[in-house]
């Protein structure tokens, strides 16, 4: 859940078994149709990273194919032509074409609206293919010296591995969602604060700092605020009381706005905030310090 009327669900792609990480990388020479060029197409974020029918044991025959395949790369492009088609058609057979209709988008997603019983959503439906073998060499974590979380959890996060969403024309994008969900899970078994600041954060955020159907900041971000907290901040005592933590979130959070930057937690050197629009940023910054100036504690 990224905002109350917008959703991203990922949808587990089968019949690729066996992952292991590529030793020797060579750049890619096409057009996502298939075209040679001239010039090679590099990998542009931390982010993302190639995806080879060869770095899997077992594929099924329909991942050989031309339409998601060429010269052994599974192209995210091309997977999201197909898996668009297949939505389509199953909003049809499923005879679901008055509540649901595909958008249309200027980028490499699939994305629909749904009408509910009370209001329309936006869903963003990205194919994913799940990774539970293995922890990305790209995600060095944890970092060193750090006391949250504790190893056992952290030993328990690795063994559940990552995702590779199919979201741009050329890289699968690292994806942590089972990661996040752990490190979710238990947040306050030491009777602590957390999950009802993050709640109140979220409920301040929607109904104050950046409302809106499609807000410059989203649940996964204010996570990720939480998440380098709870790293910065891990004795029980930082979060037994309320106005104090709370205030550090929102401390947290209006720096990484003001500064248009905030890091990931689990890849170094990505801003999950570079492509937001700075306008809309700023003026998220300003509620956040007109709030710090005089906090209001209103919520249960």
């Amino acid at each position: 859940v990224l905002a109350p009327s917008q959703f991203l669900i990922t949808v587990p792609l089968r019949g690729l078994t066996g992952y292991r990480e590529c030793q020797v990388r060579h750049w890619r020479y096409y057009t996502v149709n298939g075209a040679k060029l001239l010039s090679s197409v590099r990998d542009p974020e931390e982010l993302h990273q190639w995806l080879e029918v060869e770095q899997f044991s077992k594929s099924l025959q329909q991942w050989h194919e031309k339409d998601v395949n060429i010269e052994g790369d599974l192209v995210p492009a091309k997977v999201l032509i197909v898996f668009r088609e297949l939505v389509e058609k199953s909003i049809i057979s499923c005879n679901l074409s008055s509540k649901v209709t595909v958008l249309e988008s200027f980028s490499s997603v699939v994305r629909v609206a749904v009408e509910t019983s009370e209001s329309q959503v936006e869903v963003e439906l990205v194919p994913a293919v799940e990774i539970p073998t293995c922890w990305p060499e790209k995600a060095r974590w944890p970092r060193c010296l750090r006391r949250w979380p504790s190893q056992e959890k952290v030993q328990c996060i690795k063994s559940l591995g990552f995702d590779l969403l199919a979201r741009s024309n050329y890289h699968w994008q690292l994806c942590f969602s089972r990661a996040e969900h752990i490190l979710m899970e238990g947040l306050d078994e030491d009777g602590g604060c957390r999950m009802k600041c993050f709640r109140v954060m979220r409920q301040m955020k929607e109904d104050v700092w950046c409302s809106g159907n499609k807000p410059v900041i989203t649940a996964y971000h204010l996570q990720t605020v939480l998440f380098w907290t709870c790293e910065k901040y891990p004795r029980t005592k930082d979060w037994r009381c309320f106005p104090e933590a709370f205030l550090r979130l929102v401390q947290k959070l209006h720096k990484c706005v003001s500064q248009h930057f905030l890091k990931h937690y689990f890849l170094k050197n990505t801003n999950l905030l570079k492509y937001a629009n700075t306008s809309d940023l700023d003026l998220v910054a300003s509620k956040l310090a007109v709030f710090l100036e005089n906090p209001v504690f209103c919520l249960d």
